[in-house]
């Protein structure tokens, strides 16, 4: 049976020059008012000990509208601002349920520039999208398309640091699961080999970082030769940025291969929980392991497993599936890194990565 969720389609487009000023100046107000929302609500919580709602912030909102001070606050649309606060709501309801660190303040540099717009905010109409306080739709480019009769509730509008323009389109969408499959695969991610699968098959890892290194080293010694605050840092700043841009793209394009072909031919997908932030404390390692981005992998997994009716178990990270014979259960005490291949004492030779794989799949309907 077909479950209805909320998905979120991305797009480029080019925005004309004022619309373009237009979103520059509403990035700007919606970090203004995050930033000193957050401010008022540490003032409160350090000096009174009391806590800030969502509401009293929203009454400052309309004061310092009403203040000669910041009345430029009135120039943009006021629903991102808003959304703003919803947001630093919600971030510090996960920091008193302990689920993350305090409310951190957005840099006018180094964070993202992002504007959220509810249904009140925007008008769709036909496949044409204007935003509030916007007089022609944006030019998107679209990709792929919506899904028949869609109806966005939600428009975020963003800029990355390479310059680009993206809209994500917040939808409602019926996904029918895929047919049972009588199959089931434990997968154990690598760094050499992104995912060695119980069947013996080893996935290649791409290592896109490493193949564009020295691209992304040449751009960054340009950038620091480059005199600060000069019109050559900043264009040689986003020659580094787009480095980065095609090696974040493309890995997550291969993720997304890789991760709807695991869903669509396994019916049970057996997987060990890693600890990624701890483990790229390891100097050595950590830039592989980044690049490798098992974190990510695992998060298409439990959505699009969640989305085609699959099932995802995740083994607990202290299970010994490398040092564990998958053949005769014998439990050797140690196993390093450097030891690719070994024979057990009842005579099977073992690849590690696919006797970890194998050692997870049968361990994975006792987990789940």
């Amino acid at each position: 049976m077909a479950q209805t969720v909320r998905r979120a389609y991305k797009y480029r487009f080019r925005p004309t020059p004022e619309q373009a000023e237009e979103l520059a100046r509403t990035f700007g107000c919606v970090r203004f008012v995050y930033n000193k929302a957050l401010e008022e609500r540490t003032r409160a919580y350090t000096l009174e000990g009391r806590r800030v709602s969502y509401g009293e912030t929203s009454a400052m909102l309309t004061a310092w509208k009403r203040s000669g001070d910041h009345d430029f606050l009135a120039e943009v649309s006021s629903v991102p601002l808003q959304q703003a606060l919803r947001n630093l709501q919600a971030a510090f309801a996960n920091f008193f349920a302990g689920r993350a660190g305090y409310p951190a303040f957005k840099s006018r540099k180094k964070s993202r520039l992002s504007a959220e717009y509810t249904r009140s905010a925007f008008r769709w109409r036909e496949g044409h999208l204007t935003l509030a306080k916007m007089d022609a739709p944006l030019a998107i480019v679209w990709s792929r398309p919506l899904p028949e009769d869609a109806e966005p509730s939600t428009v975020t509008v963003s800029k990355d640091a390479a310059g680009r323009w993206f809209v994500s389109l917040l939808v409602e969408e019926k996904i029918a699961p895929l047919p049972p499959v009588e199959r089931a695969v434990g997968v154990d991610m690598g760094l050499t080999v992104l995912a060695t699968l119980s069947t013996g098959e080893k996935i290649a890892n791409p290592r896109h970082e490493r193949r564009d290194r020295r691209k992304l080293a040449r751009a960054q010694r340009a950038l620091a030769r480059k005199e600060k605050g000069s019109a050559n840092r900043v264009r040689a700043r986003l020659k580094v940025a787009r480095v980065h841009a095609r090696i974040a793209d493309r890995r997550r394009d291969h993720l997304h291969k890789v991760t709807t072909r695991l869903v669509r031919e396994n019916q049970v997908i057996v997987v060990e929980d890693l600890s990624v932030r701890n483990m790229v404390r390891n100097r050595s390692l950590a830039r592989t392991i980044s690049d490798a981005s098992w974190r990510e992998l695992r998060a298409m997994l439990e959505y699009k497993t969640q989305w085609y009716g699959r099932t995802l178990v995740v083994v607990d990270r202290w299970f010994p599936s490398s040092k564990l014979c998958s053949a005769c259960g014998a439990l050797r005490d140690m196993m390093p890194l450097s030891i690719r291949e070994w024979t057990c004492a009842c005579g099977t030779v073992h690849d590690r990565d696919v006797n970890a794989a194998q050692n997870l799949l049968a361990a994975g309907p006792v987990e789940s």
